[in-house]
This record gives structure tokens, sequence and C-alpha cells, in this order.
């Protein structure tokens, strides 16, 4: 099997490069790769590339994910979030190979408090919303075989993330206020990595598994109760927080361009069942990022 990955540096590009290496020939790719293009800006370079190494298999995991900053970039983020996607999805039906691709919940109004479903109606919220549903499309009308995974509040142990900016303010501070009126659920990279290699596997054997799915960890939370979690876990394990309460505020404490969803549930059951998958707690894999992440106590 030969395996074609777009995004190789970003979150969930790193852990792919674990994931997928198992299954075949893997060739990583990123925005600065040499001699090959994996710019997703540029179509023509990426369907180039995609041709000339023949995949059984191409996945994007690159993307433009900086939410506010798209409502004043709505072109480059259409660029890398709709138009590279349309192009790797007919280079993908033009060699027979399975496209997979990652989107959001942000594709949804955010409206009401029942777990979004796949067949539920989109209506994006932001610029960085309608650009990853125009992906989707655009892939859908292909006529290639995919698997579209829409997610939520993804993390992973490299880089910048949620819980090490809390860690980093609640050390510096007495107290913190932390919006308490979104609701989703945190998911690893390192999740989303290890189920899309069994998904590919299955998909591969089983064309008809081909669609939309949502993928993320099992339970829900607010960005508070995820903050709570993030101190006292950080608390048990020996590390000193000067801030002793968190508060919970709604999101128009915080305004920003771009507007979020309140309401960031997804219903797995489909994945569960078509894939005969077990989603672990979001709870579990923001732990094991946190082990691996705190300082080691003396």
């Amino acid at each position: 099997m030969k395996i074609l990955l777009f995004g190789q540096s970003g979150q969930v590009g790193w852990e792919l490069r674990r994931s997928l290496a198992p299954l075949g020939e893997l060739l990583p790719l990123s925005s600065a790769s040499p001699g090959l293009c994996g710019d997703l800006r540029n179509a023509a370079g990426i369907a180039e590339t995609s041709r000339d190494f023949s995949p059984d298999v191409i996945v994007i995991a690159s993307a433009y994910t900086a939410v506010d900053k798209a409502e004043s970039e709505p072109e480059l983020a259409e660029s890398l979030n709709a138009r590279g996607p349309e192009a790797l999805a007919r280079s993908a039906l033009e060699c027979g190979a399975l496209l997979v691709h990652y989107s959001t919940d942000y594709v949804f109004d955010g409206s009401g408090t029942r777990p979004w479903t796949e067949s539920d109606p989109t209506g994006p919220l932001n610029v960085y919303g309608r650009t990853k549903l125009a992906g989707e499309l655009a892939i859908q009308r292909s006529g290639c075989r995919y698997l579209i995974f829409r997610t939520s509040w993804v993390y992973s142990s490299k880089g910048k993330n949620f819980a090490r900016t809390i860690l980093k303010l609640a050390a510096e501070r007495e107290s913190l206020s932390v919006v308490a009126d979104q609701v989703g659920a945190p998911t690893g990279a390192d999740l989303l990595a290890d189920v899309t290699a069994h998904a590919i596997r299955r998909a591969l054997r089983d064309p008809s598994l081909s669609g939309i799915y949502h993928l993320c960890g099992s339970g829900e939370t607010s960005w508070h109760g995820y903050a709570e979690f993030v101190c006292d876990f950080a608390r048990r394990a020996g590390c000193p927080l000067k801030a002793e309460t968190i508060e919970p505020v709604p999101s128009s404490a915080f305004p920003t361009p771009a507007r979020r969803p309140l309401n960031s549930r997804l219903d797995t059951s489909k994945l569960r069942q078509a894939f005969d998958l077990n989603l672990p707690f979001w709870q579990d894999g923001v732990e094991r990022m946190l082990l691996e992440t705190l300082p080691d106590k003396p």
C-alpha cells in the first residue's frame, strides 16, 4: 500500500506519521518539502505530486485553522480548506485512491444541546467553518472514495495547546476566567491518527464505508470544565499553581472576530458501529497528554 500524507508537521500529521507507517509505504509531505509539492495552496502542484506517486490512499492533515484570522484572510482559508482538498479529490478519483480528510464541528451553527449527527443540516457561523464545509462538499462532488472525519477541540502533546496555556496562566495569576457556555469534547491527535489507520484498512476492503463520520473523545465538557480538570490533575501531580479559582464566564466576556458555536457536541455512534470501535472518554486522553508534558518531579 502506498500512502501520501499532506500536513506531516501539524498536530494530527505528526501522529499520522506514526500510525500510518505500519500500513505500507508512506510519503509524508509538508508545505516546505524539498523537490515535491506539499502546499495545498498550489492545486496544480499537489495534483502533479499525487499523479507521480500514484498512491492507494491520500490523507489530508493540512488545513487553515486560525479561526479568528480567517475572518480577515478568507481567500487564503478557502485555498487551503476547500480548493486544495478539491484538487486532491480529483487526483484520488483519477488514480483510484481513497481520500481521507479532516473537518470540524464548526460546519454546524452550534444551536441546541443535542449532539450533532452526520445528517444534520449544516450552518457555519464563521469563515473557517464555511471553508471547511466547502472542502467537504467538493470532496463529495468529486466522485472519489473518501473518509471525512469531523472532529472537535483537537490537542496534542506537540506544540501549543489549551491545557498548556491554562497551566501557564494558573502558575502566574491568582484567578482565571474561562468560557463555560461552549460545550464539546477535547480530542487527542493520537486518537484521530489511530482511528484513521484502523478505518483505512477497513474502508479499502469495503468501499461501502466511504462517507462522513464524527470522531471525538467520549463525553462532554465546557472550556471551563476542561480547565478545572487540567488544573486539578496538575496539582495532584505536584505542580505549584497560584490560581485558586477558575471563574465560569459566558462567551461574551471574550469577544472574538469569529463567532464560536456553543454546541460542539458530536454524535459518534455511526463511526463506532461502522468500524467496531470504542472511543475513550476525553479525560483519558487529556491525562495521558499531561503525563507526557508536565515536568518530572524529583
